[in-house]
């Protein structure tokens, strides 16, 4: 196939033009076409020398090559064969078909580059032969020289030293086990034909020499035809030191120094340096004068490298020589400013070498050069070759660097074909330790996306204190794991417009997301202003406020202070429970963080902020893939003078299940440490003995403790289990046991303003020194009364929120408390700071918008149903994500009977989530209270339902329901009678530790308390992260909805490094891949990713339904996905013998056999998402 069918770069007008150019200034004459018989960066390479001598090129290459640079820097460029008819290594072997093409284009000098055919002396001959001038050596030299054997003999004839081996060729086991049983262990096996490592085994005693051997052999075979080793002694840590020899067809040879190829994996060079560092003078002029001899002897001709051992000894052994230029050539280029290749050419055009100036005398070497192979290699992975598409390539430069490439540019796809090297980087400089410090600037210039490369661990071993001394061995790599303690690249821009293309293709992924923000235009900050009128400077954080007495005193002057206030504090939730109460919990870091240090000065007599804990802590990874720790730290350091709360549950830390103790004492100390101040400890039940576990460790911490009462339903009730005498009772042990505040918490705002008179009032009278901190819900529209009664009856603290992100699920509003107050009890608040504060979060209400929960106003049923505020919007969500939506009002009735069947408990999370889990069970199954009750040995209940009733949440007030729990178990778990934490194993922590960075690398104590505390969502935000990067440094507007095609924004990814982005494409579907293309413009540079279209790939499923009057189906109890599968076809089964497990958003259920049998089919697969009664497997009769 010509060139024509695969257009080069140059066209015919241009290249008929350099023709009379290069006719015009040849100095070779006739001898003025070269082809070379490689790919990759060494023909690129040849054509730019031959370029010089105004020489016509031609290229070569395989079809999987014809995307090839090497084929476009070429004047002329063939395809070798036909498509299929040669494997894309043979195409480069077949010696008949390459000299074809040469003589059918007039070519007269073929130059065989390295690997391949270059050491071939068949191919040479019939060069030769064909009338072609070949660019090498005789191939009577190759012969000789190429086989290690005769090379050994040359040697030992002209008294070079070698090391003990094999008198010939091996290719008889026996004969490789009585030469070691000569000479002992270690030995080497090599190949007799070829080199670069291949075919070459080190066997050490105990090692298994017939597995060696045979591996050796075959692999020579396959990689140079000929399967022929020897066997030679091997040298421990010695140096590896070749020479470069150039000789004339007169019999004339010089060198060009030497290079230290000592830095080798797999016996493969990974770095070199020219010349050697630390080599005696007396051994370098010895090796230097072997070199010359031998190439003398068998009068060679052309370029090639005869290489050493060096022992730590300094004495020196021959190995070989190369007949052929080396991948590392360059390095002596730069050292000697000879350009070895024009030789080369030069001297196959009869050229001597007095003629090029090439006598000894005046060869001489200046400064020092290092080249590293940077390749398309894992080395995370043993080095393991890595393919696909360079997604962006950007190369290092400047002075005293070299590059010699080939497939190195965008866009350009890495086969699994080839060797794995993208590009050579040479850097030459003065001194050893200059050219080291160059090539560090070069590597890290490098930007390299799509494919992995060894640049992290050449960047390692550039800067280990062995290479820094010049003091490496040929096993040095294999003998320092430390190598591969790498600096892995963030790769942080590719990751974030994979992200940003994943939007632009499938939209938001945002779990609970409906639609697009409303608001469109850019935020606008608040500007706070004096009593003067003037603007307060916002650049750094307010440094005044209850904090310090914290700091400066500790926990009980803090309190102690707190309750001495002549009026009522307010905490403000806007940074947890508002937004979790509203907006699904979604509001990002980059927010909150753009309006904190206004709220330290607005705020800055609050109590505290609250803003961290409870469901904010899982969500940040779940949904906005963002590290909790990360959002504490940084608002931390914006925020320095109020409080921070957080909310703990008890026992369970912020899981929704009981933890080993030590867990909570290891969370609460990360979390003191990272900036929380306050902690509210509550359980969920109010059962002391788990709520001592979270009180205890934050005491540890040095922390505030604010142990805490849950308030559930009407107190004023009558008919309530909850009343006056219980919540007095249960603040009596709470104070017995200890705390700074008492916190009460009354999650679903069922706390009238009667109520809060009567229980605040009674307990400031019992304990009249004890700071009480109030905290409600709005739901009921009664939120500002309940805390103004709480206040006036003595409530030191409320908690409020903004008043853009306040009433109906959240707190109530600030500005209406505060205008409430007024008058009677002062907040020390400026009124005007709040508003303009508030200004803010309207905006972000906007923003956010796509989270609401379309409520309209204040809903009183709260009394009935009790549903916790924050839980409202959750079971809102999840009732349409399972396809409940417009049964809500049937939800919120079976709410109430849930409850009832659990033995109205308090309902805050955990509990309410048991609650929530049973009433939406209820709804889907269609069951009644009496069916739940009647049916429950046969019921698959969600697993929260089973923890509550195995007592993992703790034991609730009045004890369990029975005979319901007992019949919900069936025996298939334990019952709990104390506390669940007291039966769990400790928490190793180091082995936790070492798990993490076994998977993550480098990881953090606060990673550990992460995983610890939420293992698989901890793994989901890893792998999330892994693959797009931070993103908590990008805009919400597009986090949330992609850019306008032209839209240009910025995002800074740290101090003083903005990228600039603009959307430029959607590329067209790819039928056969479902993939598109999505272009960006990067800091004015096209970038590209490739992203799949997800709804090209998803096929319509209509899956079988279960018959619910047949018992040998089993059906999905629910919409959800499968997670996992506990059976296949033939597997027999017990009734009630799990079958699989079912997760729908936070809820996951086993689905067991409703029958015993035998399971004859298997309706769905891990990861399929299944509606309710759809069909999950067939349960037949057990032969």
């Amino acid at each position: 196939m010509s060139s024509e069918e695969y257009p080069t770069a140059v066209d015919s007008s241009t290249l008929a033009t350099m023709q009379r150019m290069r006719e015009q200034t040849s100095i070779l004459g006739k001898m003025n076409k070269i082809l070379v018989a490689n790919r990759g960066e060494i023909p690129i390479r040849i054509f730019r020398t031959a370029h010089e001598l105004s020489m016509q090129t031609v290229a070569i290459y395989s079809y999987e090559d014809r995307l090839s640079m090497h084929r476009q820097k070429a004047d002329e460029a063939y395809q070798i064969g036909k498509r299929g008819q040669f494997t894309p290594v043979q195409a480069y072997l077949q010696i008949d078909e390459i000299i074809k093409i040469a003589k059918e284009h007039d070519v007269n000098m073929i130059h065989p580059g390295y690997g391949f055919l270059s050491e071939n002396s068949e191919f040479a001959r019939k060069v030769e032969e064909a009338g072609i001038a070949w660019i090498g050596p005789p191939f009577t030299v190759i012969d000789a020289l190429g086989d290690k054997v005769s090379a050994r003999k040359i040697a030992m004839e002209n008294n070079v030293p070698v090391v003990p081996g094999t008198p010939g060729p091996v290719s008889e086991l026996h004969e490789a086990t009585e030469f070691v049983a000569k000479y002992g262990y270690p030995v080497i096996i090599k190949a007799a034909f070829g080199g670069g490592g291949r075919g070459m085994r080190v066997v050490r005693e105990g090692d298994d020499i017939q597995d060696a051997f045979l591996r050796a052999s075959s692999e020579a075979k396959a990689a140079f035809g000929n399967g022929t080793v020897f066997i030679e002694r091997f040298l421990d840590k010695p140096k590896h030191i070749e020479v470069q020899l150039l000789g004339d067809s007169d019999g004339n040879v010089v060198h060009f120094f030497e290079r230290d190829c000592s830095v080798q994996r797999r016996h493969q060079k990974v770095v070199e340096i020219a010349p050697a560092k630390d080599l005696p003078k007396f051994v370098r002029d010895a090796i230097l004068k072997d070199a010359v001899k031998l190439a003398a002897s068998c009068k060679y001709r052309n370029a090639g490298t005869a290489e050493f051992l060096v022992d730590t000894q300094n004495r020196h052994y021959f190995i070989e020589i190369n007949p052929r230029i080396q991948v590392e050539h360059t390095i002596t280029e730069e050292i000697t400013g000879i350009d070895i290749v024009a030789a080369q050419i030069q001297i196959a055009a009869g050229a001597s070498l007095a003629q090029l100036g090439l006598t000894q005398d005046r060869i001489s070497a200046r400064g020092f050069a290092i080249q590293c192979r940077i390749t398309t290699e894992d080395p995370t992975k043993n080095f393991q070759p890595d393919t696909g598409k360079i997604e962006v390539y950007r190369s290092a430069g400047g002075n005293g660097v070299r590059l010699d490439g080939g497939n190195g540019f965008a866009g350009a796809i890495i086969s699994p074909f080839y060797d794995s090297m993208l590009v050579k980087c040479s850097c030459s400089g003065s001194t050893y330790e200059i050219a080291r410090r160059k090539m560090l600037r070069a590597l890290i210039e490098f930007r390299i996306r799509g494919v992995k490369t060894n640049i992290p661990f050449l960047l390692a071993l550039l800067t280990h204190s062995t290479f820094v001394r010049g003091e490496c061995w040929t096993t040095f790599i294999d003998d320092t794991p430390e190598l591969f303690s790498m600096m892995v690249s963030q790769n942080r821009a590719q990751k974030l417009l994979a992200y940003l293309g994943d939007l632009a293709v499938n939209g938001s992924a945002i779990k609970g997301q409906i639609g697009e923000p409303k608001l469109k235009t850019p935020v606008v900050l608040p500007v706070l202003k004096d009593s003067t009128g003037a603007p307060v400077n916002v650049t750094e954080p307010c440094q005044k406020g209850w904090r310090n007495i914290y700091l400066e005193q500790g926990p009980e002057a803090f309190a102690k202070a707190v309750r001495g206030y002549k009026g009522t504090l307010v905490m403000d939730t806007t940074w947890r429970d508002a937004h979790q109460s509203l907006l699904a919990t979604r509001v990002r870091t980059v927010d909150f963080a753009n309006i904190a240090i206004p709220t330290s000065y607005a705020l800055s007599n609050a109590f505290a902020l609250e803003m961290w804990g409870g469901a904010t802590f899982d969500v940040a990874m779940r949904f906005l893939y963002e590290d909790p720790w990360d959002r504490l730290r940084k608002l931390r350091k914006l925020v320095p003078n109020i409080p921070f709360q957080m909310l703990l549950r008890g026992a369970n830390g912020l899981a929704y299940s009981s933890l080993p103790d030590n867990a909570i004492d290891h969370f609460c100390l990360q979390a003191k440490k990272n900036g929380i101040d306050v902690f509210r400890v509550f359980d969920a039940l109010n059962d002391l003995d788990q709520l001592s576990v979270g009180v205890e460790a934050a005491k540890k911490a040095g922390a505030i403790v604010e142990a805490t009462v849950c308030y559930s339903g009407d107190m004023l009730n009558p008919a309530k289990k909850y009343n006056l005498k219980y919540y007095v009772e249960v603040v009596d042990k709470i104070v017995e046991m200890g705390t700074h505040i008492l916190g009460i918490k009354d999650m679903a705002g069922t706390m009238k303003p009667a109520a809060a008179t009567l229980l605040i009032g009674t307990i400031r009278a019992k304990y009249p020194d004890l700071p009480i901190h109030v905290h409600t819900h709005d739901s009921a529209g009664t939120g500002v009364a309940s805390m103004a009664a709480a206040s006036l009856a003595g409530a030191d603290v409320v908690d409020v929120a903004t008043n853009s992100m306040s009433g109906m699920t959240s707190q109530p509003s600030i500005s209406a408390l505060i205008a409430t107050l007024e008058g009677k009890i002062d907040t020390g608040l400026d009124v005007a700071y709040v508003r303009e504060i508030d200004s803010y979060w309207a905006q972000m209400r906007l923003l956010y918008s796509v989270f609401e929960a379309d409520l309209k106003g204040p809903d009183p049923e709260v009394y009935q149903h009790e549903i916790p505020g924050g839980q409202l919007t959750n079971l809102l969500f999840q009732a349409q994500q399972l396809g409940l939506g417009t049964q809500w009002q049937e939800t919120k009735r079976a709410y109430v009977q849930a409850n009832k069947l659990l033995g109205d408990v308090v309902k805050v999370t955990p509990t309410s989530k048991v609650v929530g889990d049973l009433a939406q069970f209820m709804v889907s199954n269609k069951l009644s209270s009496e069916d739940v009750v009647s049916r429950a040995s046969e019921l698959d209940f969600p697993d929260s339902v089973l923890d509550f009733f195995q007592g993992l949440i703790g034991q609730p007030y009045g004890g369990f329901p029975e005979p319901l729990r007992t019949n919900a178990l069936r025996g298939r778990r334990e019952k709990l009678t104390e506390r669940p934490g007291k039966s769990l194993t400790p928490i190793d922590f180091v082995a936790v530790r070492r798990d993490l960075e076994k998977k993550y690398g480098k990881i953090s104590e606060t990673d550990v308390a992460s995983a610890v505390m939420f293992p698989k969502v901890y793994e989901d935000y890893q792998k999330f992260v892994a693959k797009f990067g931070d993103l908590s440094v990008l805009p919400t507007k597009f986090f949330l909805m992609k850019p306008e095609i032209g839209e240009e924004f910025s995002v800074e990814i740290e101090m003083g490094k903005l990228l600039i982005l603009k959307l430029l494409a959607i590329g067209p579907l790819s039928t056969h891949t479902g993939q598109r293309e999505v272009f960006f413009e990067l800091n004015g540079e096209i970038r590209q990713v490739t992203v799949d279209d997800k709804t090209a790939s998803v096929d319509a499923i209509s899956r079988p339904k279960a018959d619910p009057t047949n018992p040998s189906h089993v059906g999905a109890p629910m919409s959800g996905v499968v997670i996992e599968i506990r059976i296949k076809e033939g597997s027999i089964v017990k009734k009630g013998d799990p079958i699989a497990v079912l997760s729908a958003m936070k809820m996951e259920m086993i689905i067991s056999a409703q029958a015993a049998g035998k399971v004859s089919e298997v309706a769905v697969r891990e990861g399929d998402s299944v509606d309710g009664s759809d069909l999950i497997c067939k349960i037949g009769k057990a032969e």
